[in-house]
């Protein structure tokens, strides 16, 4: 990857030209993603040197045969309902179809456990089992990464796929840490950790972290990571979706420097028709049951199939980020995804880091 500014020049010129956001913009551009905010944030940054949207079409068909390989899925309990459900019940389904043996983990048993009978309803003959996962608790993620070390041999897959977006007022995880922060960077950091001896022991082993278009308007404050000083879920979920983009590649240049043998990767759903709002700010304003309804939302099973691409295909390069190759990135089968300018620099990477190993109390070495 191109460092193409400093850390703090790009943050510097970010900041001056980011405007502050509405309830109703933040709604507009995550929810809807056709606003002028979204195609801006996702275009702004140099554009993928891979070329977007050479890949045929792909969809979960073209999945391989997956026999024998062992898949992780944080966050998988989106089962549908009301119109809706989540993108990893969809990479857990998919995957369970072409015979991997499936954990799916989050925080809630009772989702946990209906959405592997619902996969096993539709999946004939399906290997998945659910695991509790809280990421916003980093005793859950070292107890529950303990368990597989003992229960699993290797793990080829890894779908770093779970995620919140904030609410309208700031929350703290049981560690302190700010609620986005802990549950969709933090957490996932700390378990990719514990879980790498089982990844170096897989096959041709694969880490996949979900980002969001919303990473090209996200912003690394170093000096408030948890936004005590000025709470903004908006804010609060575009820099954790940058902070993911950025350990997808410097995972891939450490695992090549130190021979980890693993290939990280990163995806994103272009807008699709999620739980994410509901249970982020909520749909009860007439701007959000709105914006969650418009026609340019695609349902979660197309949005999972870039995730499901950078998780499965054999054209996947490492290092490569993959999203949806229609108009913006908004919607449609899989294809190479422009990278943001912030996301490119691998200083913001290398600061990032070791400050998540020692938040997290954890090391890859």
């Amino acid at each position: 990857m191109i460092s193409v500014s400093s850390g703090q020049e790009y943050q510097s010129q970010l900041e001056a030209e980011r405007p502050a956001l509405s309830r109703r913009a933040f709604l507009q551009t995550s929810a809807v993603g056709a606003s002028v905010g979204l195609v801006a944030g996702c275009s702004s940054g140099p554009s993928n040197d891979r070329g977007a949207g050479r890949i045929p079409d792909w969809s979960a068909e073209d999945i391989p045969v997956l026999r024998g390989r062992t898949v992780l899925v944080t966050g998988a309990n989106g089962y549908p309902e009301n119109g809706r459900s989540g993108l990893g019940y969809h990479d857990a389904l998919a995957l369970a179809r072409a015979g991997a043996d499936v954990t799916i983990a989050s925080r809630n048993q009772t989702r946990g456990q209906e959405a592997v009978r619902r996969i096993r309803a539709e999946a004939l003959h399906a290997a998945v089992r659910f695991e509790r996962l809280d990421l916003a608790d980093l005793a859950s993620i070292r107890a529950f990464a303990r368990q597989m070390r003992n229960t699993h041999r290797s793990l080829d897959l890894l779908v770093n796929n779970a995620g919140v977006m904030g609410r309208l007022n700031r929350e703290v995880s049981v560690n302190g840490f700010e609620r986005v922060f802990a549950t969709n960077t933090l957490g996932h950091f700390v378990l990719t950790a514990e879980l790498m001896p089982l990844l170096r022991k897989g096959h041709m082993s694969r880490i996949v972290w979900v980002s969001s278009l919303r990473a090209g308007s996200g912003v690394l404050r170093f000096d408030d990571l948890q936004l005590q000083k000025n709470y903004d879920y908006a804010a609060a979920y575009d820099q954790s979706k940058l902070a993911n983009l950025l350990l997808a590649f410097e995972t891939e240049r450490r695992s090549r420097r130190y021979g980890w043998g693993v290939t990280s990767v990163a995806s994103h759903p272009g807008v699709a028709r999620t739980n994410l709002i509901p249970n982020g700010p909520g749909l009860e304003s007439p701007e959000g049951w709105r914006f969650q309804w418009l026609p340019i939302f695609q349902p979660a099973a197309t949005g999972a199939l870039p995730t499901l691409y950078a998780g499965t295909a054999a054209g996947v390069l490492p290092g490569g980020y993959y999203g949806p190759k229609g108009i913006a990135e908004l919607r449609g089968p899989p294809g190479v995804a422009q990278v943001p300018a912030a996301a490119r620099d691998s200083r913001l990477a290398q600061r990032l880091w070791p400050l998540l190993e020692r938040l997290g109390g954890t090391s890859f070495s």
